[in-house]
């Protein structure tokens, strides 16, 4: 079945009587397990068309149906209620509390939360070890690497369990090495059965999922 059914999707912004196009008449659909890669090149539209995937951003004009709900319409509340239950998010910045642990940060979603599950501290810590950082519970990200603080994020996305991880340029303030350890991470999650749409403007990366989406100048 199709997870992500986005039609004919466009998105303009406006500023001072001039119009900018930046996704034209996008159709793209993502059956449940899929692990699909976004390239393309700076100012391509990749990260609007993200924004608007994990329900960031609403289109201008078109239909996004997710997990068969249409949320192209929705207000910010029932937006949030989609993200908070459905979707994980890894970003090229960490965006990590400095001073926290990544522990504590692996929690993070729940700290506003009115009825945080009564596991979530154990759950985190069975997240931390399948991303490989059981011996780093209680290092800030000061004291972890950049593959390590990425990693952290990583299990951040999970831990509400979501279908779909949406990762933007996940790889893109990490070295060759650590890299490679944060693809072998999402890897091992399309193998649980998890649904991934990674952007990327690395061919390399790119070819780690089954399929893979060029878009240029907001067109597929």
């Amino acid at each position: 079945m199709n997870l992500i059914e986005m039609n004919s999707i466009c998105k303009s912004y406006r500023n001072i009587g001039f119009e900018t196009k930046v996704l034209k008449d996008v159709t793209l659909h993502i059956k449940e397990g899929d692990y699909v890669s976004i390239i393309g090149p700076s100012g391509a539209g990749k990260s609007t068309l993200m924004a608007i995937m994990g329900c960031l951003a609403q289109p201008t004009s078109g239909e996004y149906i997710l997990d068969y709900e249409e949320v192209g319409n929705l207000n910010d509340r029932k937006l949030s209620r989609v993200r908070n239950e459905k979707i994980g998010f890894v970003f090229q910045a960490f965006h990590l509390l400095p001073g926290v642990t990544a522990l504590e940060n692996v929690i993070l979603p729940f700290v506003y939360a009115k009825n945080p599950p009564s596991n979530i501290k154990e759950r985190a810590r069975e997240l931390l070890a399948k991303v490989g950082l059981e011996h780093r519970l209680h290092h800030t990200p000061g004291q972890l690497s950049g593959g390590e603080q990425q990693r952290v994020t990583i299990a951040r996305s999970l831990v509400n369990d979501p279908r779909i991880i949406l990762a933007d340029e996940p790889t893109g303030n990490l070295d060759s090495k650590n890299g490679v350890e944060t693809m072998k991470t999402f890897d091992n999650l399309i193998k649980e059965g998890k649904t991934i749409v990674l952007i990327t403007h690395d061919s390399e990366v790119a070819k780690h999922a089954g399929r893979i989406i060029s878009i240029l100048d907001g067109q597929i």
